[in-house]
């Protein structure tokens, strides 16, 4: 039987990609075992003119740009798309649309995760327009789980972090303060747990760094989940599979929900 075969929308940042493909065939190869990796397709975009677009609110010229380069996926023989990026789901639908493939989306996946541990209020730290836009608490919404977001001086921090050092492979010990210092904080607004919604967090908070609450890695947990897409084309691994999912999910941390 041909394995299925996932088309990757990168590049946003390459950091992240690098990221989320490492941890997809790393995933691919402990299922599997012996040399088997992940059947890929990767489109990596340039981010600088994409940047540029969201900061000038294009968020059509980007939808197009996106589904274009998954349809490219598509013709090339993806059955699925995979978006490595969390901002980019806010044209989620328009992306899937132009590329007439079905696309893995990072919310649903992450409150999946979130309702496994009885999560129905979360922080999030992201890009800004992550965390301003409406599409995130939106489609949490759907799933019964109430959003919290840093304060505008908070909102801005982290963007900057993300944008400046994160998405240009540094990392300093003030970022990884500034991001403890977020998760107090939301902590404080009621939050029960962080999702890390921008799959270069993980890089500044690490799972040693002491935080105040359970952080979900969106990197972690979308990777987990393209691993059990590609591997269910085999009918015995779909009960293991299923079965590790009901065990644990991608959490950074081992600190019990409260």
């Amino acid at each position: 039987m041909s394995p299925r075969m996932l088309g990757m929308l990168g590049g946003m940042s390459w950091v992240s990609s690098a990221q989320l493909y490492t941890q997809i065939n790393q995933g691919v190869a402990a299922r599997r075992g012996g040399l088997h990796s992940a059947a890929l397709l990767l489109h990596s975009v340039d981010f600088a003119p994409l940047a540029v677009a969201q900061a000038a609110g294009d968020w059509a010229a980007i939808a197009r740009q996106l589904g274009e380069a998954g349809a490219g996926l598509r013709r090339a023989g993806a059955q699925a798309l995979l978006l490595a990026t969390n901002t980019m789901h806010a044209v989620a639908d328009e992306i899937e649309k132009r590329a007439e493939l079905p696309l893995l989306h990072l919310v649903d996946i992450t409150a999946a995760a979130l309702l496994q541990h009885g999560v129905r209020t979360v922080g999030l730290l992201g890009a800004r327009f992550t965390m301003e836009l409406p599409f995130y608490a939106e489609r949490l919404e759907r799933h019964g789980i109430a959003l919290r977001v840093p304060d505008q001086d908070g909102r801005g921090a982290v963007h900057r972090c993300i944008y400046d050092e994160l998405c240009q492979d540094r990392v300093t010990p003030a970022a990884t303060a500034l991001l403890q210092a977020q998760v107090q904080a939301l902590a404080g607004a009621g939050a029960q747990a962080v999702v890390l919604g921008c799959t270069e967090l993980s890089l500044a908070l690490p799972a040693a760094a002491p935080v105040a609450l359970p952080l979900f890695d969106s990197t972690a947990l979308q990777a987990a989940a393209a691993v059990d897409w590609l591997c269910t084309d085999r009918p015995t691994e779909r009960s293991a599979a299923a079965g590790a999912n009901a065990q644990s999910t991608p959490c950074l941390t081992n600190r019990p929900l409260t």
